[in-house]
């Protein structure tokens, strides 16, 4: 048996060492990419006209949306009067023991402010954001449609339209800007933040990451 050469150790922890700087440059350059472009999409507000305007669900409480909500939803009925498109998808299941789901509530407070009921579209389902986009994409496609101008919050539209295309949604953006969540940059930084980590926890499972809170944060 020939001597060890003493040089080997210190090329394998050598060798490990950049391995590790590797992994962890690739990860810092994975999670900052991908909090850029949360940022990037949440200034970018797209109004070219589709066959819906599409209302993610936050909380409501007996019927009244929450402020997080009614942002969005004063949005969506802006949009729809500018004619982006002629009907108002609502969405969201309800919590065990409430009378409203949020899509109703949504209904609710759209035609106390002058949308016509017939010009609105409940969908009753779904309490994360894919469960919500799954059940609108199945009825706007049985309606013969398939472009949706999505509405939620500025942090929230990255991982909402890049579900919204996983389930055959033609879809783009048109955050809102008002309510809550937009008020303070520690806000805005927590957001960006969370969204950043769902949306990368979404891209390696194709799971909500309801786990988290999902759409439940920002209610």
């Amino acid at each position: 048996m020939g001597p060890v050469n003493p040089e080997r150790p210190r090329l394998v922890r050598r060798f490990a060492r950049r391995l590790v700087l590797g992994v962890l440059l690739v990860g810092a350059l994975v999670v900052g990419g991908t909090s850029f472009r949360v940022w990037q999409v949440a200034r970018y507000d797209d109004q070219k006209t589709a066959d819906v305007v599409l209302v993610l669900g936050a909380a409501q409480y007996d019927g009244t949306p929450s402020k997080v909500l009614e942002a969005r939803l004063r949005h969506a009925k802006n949009l729809y009067e500018e004619r982006v498109a002629p009907y108002i998808v609502t969405t969201g299941g309800n919590q065990p023991g409430d009378t409203y789901t949020e899509a109703s509530a949504g209904v609710r407070w759209l035609t106390e402010n002058g949308v016509p009921q017939n010009k609105i579209i409940a969908v009753e389902k779904g309490n994360d954001t894919l469960g919500s986009l799954r059940a609108a994409a199945e009825q706007i496609h049985d309606r013969g449609w398939r472009t949706a101008v999505i509405v939620s919050d500025p942090w929230h539209s990255l991982r909402a339209r890049t579900m919204a295309s996983d389930v055959g949604l033609d879809a783009w953006t048109s955050p809102t800007h008002s309510g809550p969540i937009v008020q303070t940059r520690q806000t805005q930084i927590r957001y960006i933040l969370y969204e950043t980590a769902a949306l990368l926890y979404y891209r390696a499972t194709r799971a909500p990451a309801d786990g988290a809170g999902d759409v439940g944060a920002d209610k």
